[in-house]
């Protein structure tokens, strides 16, 4: 018996108190920090398919409004001589009566008048008073003494004409090697003319008066497929209908073509591009929420906001997306929902309903005017996606649920790591206390041996 004790205390014992710590820190602590790396993979992976998710839908709905605007299916506008007239679109209308033919007799100019030069700009006209008059009423502008200079005038008429009633007219100063002079200027338009009269003799204006006339207030006069229009500015919009004309120059007898390129897009490729862009958003969600038999999971199984996400994108075929026409949702034209919530064309029944009435499902798909009764297609994928990532949306909320498990799991890593120091702690304590046994024993085994040793001697 007693060489078992002395065996098992004695230096031969093969104790590794460090090795020992060791092993059973890392026994405590793997299991608890495989748990959480298994979770903080899969929490990485779930944060990571729902901003792919989150950016697919801005991605999809971003592409699509920038392809519908009104005028998907009308093709740019183009005008044969550009230097002479450019067009573009009047908002809220699509063009009609393309091609058309443009004659310019005539573009709108406006009363300018010019004064006969002085020294500068800094001359005394003296007090008194100036009053411009046109179809619209009257303004007058007074000077005083110690503030009557001509670039002191100017700037009355421009004050004045901004603030009263009366003629539009603007104020200028110009000055070359023969001094200063006053220049005023009208809008554009016959009906904008404008006379000068007051104390001032040198700027009154009409003929003979003082200011000499540069060029007249006059409208454009123009031919649209041989129809004289007169217009009070070179800016005319539905001479021709949905088209805004910006007259350049002049050039009686040159005929100007206004057409329009080839659109776009057709109204058959815009269906047959939404399908097939929304279906692989859905094919990819579908996979990241799916369930295998074998229970393995997609990153987003369960997750509420994709959950919300689904099944907002699911009523988009039988949503209205206008309030009146012969055709109101993508249902009606032959778009269908598969079981699997991915599209697909009734090519017969698309194909029937464009033969009918294609210009209803262009408007259909996208509205001239967009608004809440008639949002068209792009729209109403707007107000999805909105819903979704608004700071109250399920996507949001989703995004800020595993934003706070990233965080629990790291503060779940500072506590481990923190446990595993105060066991370490706790095992060197104890390991130590064994030390001090283990010697204490010692030393009573060498008193035991001498004393045994003694015995033994003391026998013989």
């Amino acid at each position: 018996m007693f060489d078992s004790i002395s065996n098992l205390i004695g230096s031969g014992t093969g104790v590794n108190s460090g090795q020992l710590i060791v092993d059973l820190l890392a026994a405590s602590r793997e299991p608890k920090e495989a748990i959480l790396q298994n979770r903080q993979q899969a929490n990485r992976a779930k944060i990571s398919a729902l901003a792919s998710a989150s950016s697919s839908l801005d991605t999809f709905t971003n592409a699509l409004t920038g392809l519908l605007n009104g005028r998907a299916f009308s093709g740019n506008l183009v005008s044969s001589q550009p230097s002479l007239a450019t067009v573009g679109f009047v908002d809220g209308t699509r063009p009609q009566g393309l091609p058309a033919t443009l004659e310019i007799s005539q573009i709108a100019s406006a009363r300018r008048l010019v004064s006969a030069p002085v020294a500068n700009s800094n001359i005394a006209l003296g007090a008194g008073t100036m009053t411009i008059t046109g179809a619209g009423g009257s303004f007058s502008v007074t000077l005083a003494p110690g503030t009557d200079s001509l670039a002191e005038l100017a700037n009355a008429i421009n004050q004045s004409a901004a603030n009263q009633a009366g003629p539009k007219v603007s104020a200028s100063i110009i000055t070359d090697n023969g001094g200063a002079r006053l220049v005023l200027e009208g809008q554009e338009g016959a009906g904008q003319a404008f006379t000068v009269t007051g104390d001032f003799a040198d700027y009154n204006y009409p003929p003979g008066a003082g200011m000499t006339l540069v060029s007249d207030a006059a409208d454009a006069l123009i031919k649209v497929d041989g129809v004289d229009l007169s217009y009070s500015s070179n800016i005319i919009e539905n001479a021709i209908q949905g088209i805004s004309i910006n007259l350049k120059a002049a050039s009686p007898g040159t005929q100007i073509i206004i057409s329009g390129d080839q659109p776009a897009t057709t109204v058959a490729n815009l269906v047959t591009e939404f399908v097939d862009a929304y279906n692989q958003l859905r094919s990819a969600l579908n996979n990241a929420t799916s369930v295998k038999a074998d229970g393995e999971a997609g990153p987003l199984a369960g997750d509420a906001g994709v959950r919300e996400m689904i099944r907002s994108l699911g009523q988009i075929g039988a949503t209205a997306l206008v309030d009146n026409g012969p055709y109101r949702a993508l249902s009606d034209i032959g778009v269908k929902t598969n079981r699997d919530g991915t599209l697909s064309i009734d090519k017969t029944r698309l194909d029937a309903v464009l033969a009918n009435d294609v210009d209803a499902v262009a408007n259909m798909l996208d509205p001239l005017v967009v608004n809440g009764n008639n949002p068209g297609v792009a729209g109403v994928l707007q107000t999805i996606r909105d819903r979704l990532q608004g700071d109250n949306g399920p996507l949001k909320s989703s995004q800020n649920r595993l934003e706070q498990i990233k965080t629990d799991l790291a503060e779940a890593w500072e506590k481990l790591d923190q446990d595993s120091e105060r066991y370490e702690e706790q095992l060197s304590r104890s390991f130590a206390n064994m030390d001090r046994q283990l010697a204490r024993l010692k030393a009573t085994q060498s008193y035991l041996t001498q004393q045994i040793a003694a015995w033994n001697n003391n026998r013989e």
